[in-house]
Formats: C-alpha cells, structure tokens, sequence
C-alpha cells in the first residue's frame, strides 16, 4: 500500500512539473500495465527526446481484481515531427487479489512490481489529434 501512495503522489507531482511540454493521453493494450490509461509528456518543450509515462489499469472479474500502475521514462526519435521512433523503460507495480480457490474470510493477495522495457513506433502528428502507438514491450 506505501508503494501505490508514493506511485500516486510521484504521478500528481509528474503532472505539475510537465505542465509547460507536449502532453498526450491514450489507452493501452497489453502494455506494462496490461489495460490502462497513461498520461505522457515531454520534459523539453519539443515534440521528441526525453519524456515520462504514468499510467493505472484496474479490471475485476467474479472474485478477482487487478491493479496495475506503470510508470517509465522514454526517448523518441523523429525526422519529421509525425513517426517516432521510441524506446523506453519503467517499472510497474501490480496488486493482484483473489478470493476464487480459497476461503473467502481468506483473500491471496500478490503485490508486487516489475521492470519493463518497450521498443516501438509512434505516430503522433505536431498539430495534436489521434495518437497510435505499437512496440514490443
């Protein structure tokens, strides 16, 4: 629990710092955190380079619930201001709980993080609008 309030709080402090940069919101599929949004930024006031990541993913199924909270840095590379190349690396902390093969006064609970790293492509035009991204994580 300690772990996901300073995840929290390192992600209100993220967003403030990033105020001024090139920001983007998206949903991601099978990524670090499985399903989840993610808020992106730059910390430069350009369209490439350095940048961070923070995301949250939960779903919860009959008496199972996962949580999921990534968070990395990440480079992109451009010649043209529209298709990036990037690469990035984080952690992502997972709270897994269920009560589904034991005593339900009993929950098994997992909590835990891992590391990741995504290589991929972006295709993110200046003007703003729709954002696709695909990599291997």
């Amino acid at each position: 629990m300690k772990r996901l309030v300073l995840l929290c709080t390192f992600a209100l402090c993220f967003g403030q710092f990033c105020s001024a940069q090139a920001k983007s919101v998206y949903a991601e599929l099978l990524g670090p955190g499985l399903a989840s949004i993610n808020f992106d930024t730059r910390f430069q006031k350009k369209e490439d380079g350095i940048g961070g990541r923070v995301g949250i993913g939960y779903f919860s199924i009959d008496e199972e619930s996962l949580l999921t909270v990534p968070v990395g840095l990440n480079y992109l590379l451009s010649k043209n201001q529209r298709n990036y190349f990037e690469i990035g690396a984080g952690v992502t902390y997972v709270r897994y709980s269920s009560t589904y093969f034991v005593d339900p006064a009993d929950k098994e609970i997992f909590d835990g993080s891992f590391g990741h790293l995504h290589f991929g492509y972006r295709l993110q035009p200046k003007e703003g609008g729709f954002l696709f991204r695909a990599g291997i994580t």
